[in-house]
C-alpha cells in the first residue's frame, strides 16, 4: 500500500505516483517530549495510566505509535491497516499536553492516540473514501459527531484505517479488507489469513499493537467479525445509540459506529464517551435516556445467577471453534450462570431475504443522498456515477466487479410497498418475534455462540471463504451484540458472541467482562507467515 498525509496540494491517492508518507512536521520549538516507545499491543487503559502517571506524555505516545505504524505497518510485516496517518496528530498531542501542564481537567480519553475507519469523517486534511478512488477528494473539514465525542473526551486521530471498499458493499464475490485505496489488509496473527471486515484495520491495526484502541461500523458483522478473527473485543451497539451522521451509509435501519479494543474495558469507555444523541441522526432520539457510564457495568461476578441461552444454531460448522465454544460454555457455568440450550431459530432463510431489500433500497436512497452533500471536487454524485466510475477505472474491477451496486441501483425506493413490507417483516421475525420471544420464552439474559470460524486464507481469486457468523439476527434486529476473545485455532482467533435485546449493553458488557476474568484468553499477534 502506499500512504500519503494528505496534506494540501499532496497528490490524492495517485496510486502510483505518491510515493512514501513524509513523517509529520515539527510544530513546535519547544524542548521534545521525553521517548516513550511501544513494542506490542498496549491497553487503552493502560495507555491513560501512562499519561496520567507522567511516564509519557501525549505527543511523545502519538510519535511512538506513527513511528510504529511507520515500522510494522508500512515496512516489517507490511499489515496495511492504516491507509493515512493525520499531519495534525502530534500538533493535536501537544494541545492535550498543554491542557494538562495548565491544570485543565483532563478528559476520559486524555492524550490517546486512537484510529478511525476511512468511512468516518474527520476534520483533518485527509479524505473519507470508503476505500474508492471515487472518493479521493472527499475532504469534508468536518469531524462526525461520533468523532466530535472522542475528540472532545481528549482521544488523539492518529489517522483512517483501510477497510472492505464500501464497508463489503460492491460485490458478492469481494474479499474483505481489500480497497483500490489501501490494498489487502493481512491479518496480524497469520499473514497469509484474512482480517475480515469491513472494519478490517480497524482490528488489524488494534491487534498489531498500531493504537490504543480504533473505531469500526457495522451493518451486518463488520465489527464483529473483525475483532473476532483479530482476538479483539468489538461492540456492536444498538443502532441509535450511537450517531451515524457523517459516515458512509449503507443501510439506516443497521448502520451503527462502535468500538474495537484490546479488553472489555477499553470497549465499555470508549462506548461511554461514543453514545449519546444526535440532531442529525433521528434514529439516535432515545440514546440520551439509555446511555449510561459502561464502565460500572464491569462487574467479575456479572455471570452469577444469569441465565444464558446456548445458540447451537449458530454453531457446528466447524470443529475446532465447537471445542473452544464448549469450553467457553463451561467456564461460564463455573461462573454461575445457567445455560439453556437452544436449537433452533424460525424464519432465519426469510430475515435473510427481506435483509437483502432493505439494505439494496437504504443503500440506493442513502449513498445518493450522502455523495450530494460531499464537496463539490467529488464527481460522483448518485450511485449510478459510482458505477459508471468504476467501469471506467480499472484498478477499481481488478479483483471483483460491482453486482451488489448494480442490483442496489435497481431497488424499490423507501416509500416502495415492497421495501416497507420487507422491513417491516426483517425486523418483526429478528426482533420482537425472533430475540426477543426467544429470551422471554426461555427468560433468559442473553444469549451467546461462536462469533464466527477462524480467518480464512486471503483469496483475491475467488473471495472470501466464510464458515458461519453469529452476526445476522442482532444486526437485522438492530440490537447489541459483543464479541470476547475465546481462544485460538492454529493460531487464529474466534470469538464469543454475547447477544441481547435493545439498549442491553450494560448487562451484556457485565457478561463479556466476567468471561473475560475468568478466561484470559487473548491471543497476541506474532505476524506468522502462515499457519504452523
Amino acid at each position: 500500500m502506499i500512504r500519503t498525509t494528505w496534506a494540501a496540494g499532496a497528490c490524492l491517492l495517485a496510486l502510483a505516483a505518491c510515493g512514501q508518507k513524509p513523517k509529520p512536521a515539527p510544530v513546535s520549538s519547544e524542548p521534545p517530549a521525553p521517548p516513550f516507545i511501544v513494542t506490542e499491543p498496549k491497553t487503552l487503559t493502560d495507555v491513560l495510566s501512562d499519561l496520567a502517571s507522567g511516564d509519557t506524555t501525549s505527543e511523545a505516545l502519538t510519535q511512538s505509535y506513527l513511528d510504529r505504524i511507520a515500522a510494522v505497518d508500512d515496512a516489517g510485516p507490511q499489515i496495511n491497516a492504516v491507509i493515512v496517518t493525520n499531519p495534525n496528530a502530534l500538533a493535536d498531542a501537544q494541545g492535550q499536553d498543554k491542557l494538562k501542564a495548565g491544570n485543565v481537567a483532563p478528559g476520559p480519553l486524555h492524550g490517546a492516540p486512537i484510529l478511525v475507519k476511512d468511512n468516518i469523517e474527520t476534520l483533518d486534511p485527509t479524505p473519507t473514501t470508503a476505500g474508492s478512488l471515487a472518493l479521493k477528494s472527499n475532504i469534508s473539514n468536518h469531524d462526525a459527531p461520533v468523532i466530535a465525542r472522542l475528540r472532545n473526551a481528549g482521544a488523539i486521530i492518529l489517522g483512517k484505517t483501510n477497510l472492505s471498499e464500501w464497508a463489503n458493499f460492491r460485490s458478492n464475490a469481494s474479499t474483505s479488507g481489500w480497497s483500490a485505496v489501501g490494498g489487502q489488509t493481512k491479518n496480524p496473527h497469520v499473514l497469509d489469513r484474512n482480517p475480515c471486515g469491513s472494519s478490517s484495520g480497524s482490528a488489524a491495526a488494534v491487534a498489531a499493537g498500531l493504537a490504543a484502541a480504533a473505531v469500526g461500523t457495522e451493518t451486518d458483522g463488520s465489527i464483529t467479525c473483525p475483532a473476532a478473527m483479530n482476538g479483539l473485543v468489538g461492540i456492536k451497539p444498538t443502532v441509535g445509540l450511537v450517531s451515524r451522521a457523517r459516515i458512509v451509509p449503507i443501510s439506516e435501519s443497521q448502520d451503527t459506529a462502535g468500538p474495537i479494543t484490546l479488553t472489555v474495558a477499553d470497549a465499555a469507555l470508549m462506548l461511554t464517551v461514543m453514545a449519546g444523541g444526535d440532531p442529525a441522526d433521528p434514529a439516535t432520539k432515545d440514546a440520551d435516556a439509555h446511555k449510561q457510564d459502561y464502565t460500572k457495568a464491569l462487574d467479575p461476578d456479572a455471570l452469577k445467577g444469569k441465565r444464558i441461552g446456548v445458540a447451537r444454531f449458530l454453531a457446528g460448522y466447524h470443529a475446532g471453534t465447537d471445542a473452544l465454544f464448549e469450553a467457553a460454555l463451561k467456564q461460564l457455568t463455573d461462573a454461575g450462570a445457567e445455560l439453556v440450550e437452544i436449537k433452533d431459530f424460525p424464519n432465519r432463510r426469510e430475515i435473510g431475504q427481506a435483509e437483502n431489500v432493505v439494505l439494496d433500497s437504504e443503500f440506493k436512497a442513502g449513498i445518493n443522498a450522502y455523495l450530494a452533500s460531499t464537496p463539490e471536487s467529488v464527481k460522483t454524485r448518485t450511485l449510478d456515477d459510482l458505477i459508471a466510475f468504476d467501469k471506467e477505472t480499472p484498478a477499481e474491477m481488478v479483483w471483483f466487479g460491482q453486482d451488489v451496486f448494480e442490483e442496489a441501483a435497481k431497488a424499490p425506493g423507501l416509500k416502495d410497498p415492497k421495501y416497507l413490507k420487507a422491513k417491516e417483516t426483517a425486523k418483526r421475525l429478528a426482533g420482537k418475534e425472533g430475540i426477543d420471544r426467544l429470551l422471554a420464552a426461555n427468560k433468559l439474559d442473553a444469549i451467546v455462540a461462536p462469533t464466527g470460524g477462524p480467518a480464512w486464507p486471503t483469496d483475491l481469486i475467488t473471495g472470501d471463504h466464510f464458515l458461519g457468523s453469529a452476526s445476522g439476527l442482532p444486526a437485522v434486529a438492530g440490537y447489541p451484540h459483543i464479541t470476547v476473545p475465546m481462544g485460538a485455532v492454529s493460531s487464529l482467533p474466534v470469538g464469543l458472541s454475547f447477544i441481547g435485546t435493545a439498549w442491553s449493553e450494560p448487562k451484556l458488557i457485565g457478561m463479556a467482562y466476567a468471561y473475560e476474568q475468568l478466561s484470559h484468553l487473548r491471543p497476541t499477534a506474532h505476524f506468522l507467515p502462515h499457519v504452523p
